[in-house]
């Protein structure tokens, strides 16, 4: 059953146009790093704009890669992985791997897709993105409304058009009152006047707020100096109980060893067990 089920998966992969070859050698022993490699090209393929970090150099990484994995699964494929078998990276995170590399294959055959060892390339020059083609939708619809509007506008100004001739015409036709176009130029000269003196108390305004914020920015410098020389000196002190501490941190390393020795062997048993009620059942009946 085991084996079929790695053959399965193996076959769903290369359909799937996943780049390497997989073996059944790979999973004898634990082997993170590929597992991760497949969970991120998965999710990938599911949703390419997704932004799940691929670190998993040190033991937090790799908690926080395979809980974001099942969780982005959960939410948006509505896939249930159980994240201690994936944890494990060995044989057991196969079956969990055929649960997404299945659903993927189904809608690649649902599709009609007919060539199922195409490279991943040549599969790519067909798939449309909605996710990158938002923002042109988005400006799409913002540019439709705009010149809807223009246009009403539009409409009811050539609509006054007749009336706004005839008023033009009138304007045009009246002769010109030096007088009044001189008491015209004055109350626009003193409106400018009037402009150029707020924009001058402006920029006065503004070189006032410019002294005042060095001052501020040169305090802060002061600050930030004497926080780094303290820091110094902290970093030179040791901290009281380092030596217990480390102590202590060796001890719980190799209980962490133990437990993930034992925790396999469990989970192990475990497997056994269920193998060996699944024959006798199958032998009762």
């Amino acid at each position: 059953q085991a084996l079929t089920c790695f053959s399965d998966f193996t076959e769903m992969m290369r359909a799937l146009g996943y780049p390497r070859l997989i073996s059944v050698e790979n999973f004898h022993s634990p082997n993170f790093p590929l597992v991760s490699e497949v969970l991120l090209w998965l999710v990938r393929r599911y949703e390419p704009q997704t932004d799940i970090p691929p670190d998993v150099e040190t033991e937090q990484d790799r908690v926080f890669f395979i809980k974001a994995v099942a969780q982005f699964m959960a939410t948006k494929a509505h896939i249930k992985l159980n994240t201690k078998r994936l944890y494990q990276a060995d044989g057991y995170a196969v079956k969990e791997l055929l649960k997404v590399t299945s659903v993927l294959y189904g809608a690649m055959n649902t599709k009609g897709v007919e060539h199922a060892g195409a490279s991943e390339e040549d599969s790519s020059k067909f798939k449309f993105d909605l996710g990158s083609k938002n923002a042109d939708l988005k400006a799409a619809r913002q540019l439709a409304s705009e010149i809807t509007s223009k246009g009403a506008s539009l409409y009811d100004l050539l609509g006054k058009e007749v009336e706004l001739r005839e008023a033009r015409t009138e304007s045009i036709a009246r002769p010109l009152e030096i007088n009044e176009a001189e008491k015209v130029m004055k109350i626009a000269i003193d409106c400018v006047l009037e402009q150029v003196q707020k924009t001058k108390d402006m920029l006065n305004n503004v070189a006032l707020d410019e002294a005042s914020l060095e001052a501020k920015i040169e305090k802060r410098k002061l600050e930030l100096e004497r926080s780094q020389k303290r820091l110094q000196t902290l970093h030179s002190v040791r901290p009281a109980f380092m030596d217990e501490y480390e102590k202590t941190e060796e001890q719980l390393q190799k209980q962490y060893s133990s437990y993930l020795e034992k925790f396999r062997n469990l989970t192990y048993m475990e497997q056994l067990l269920d193998d060996h009620q699944q024959a006798e059942q199958e032998v009762f009946e």
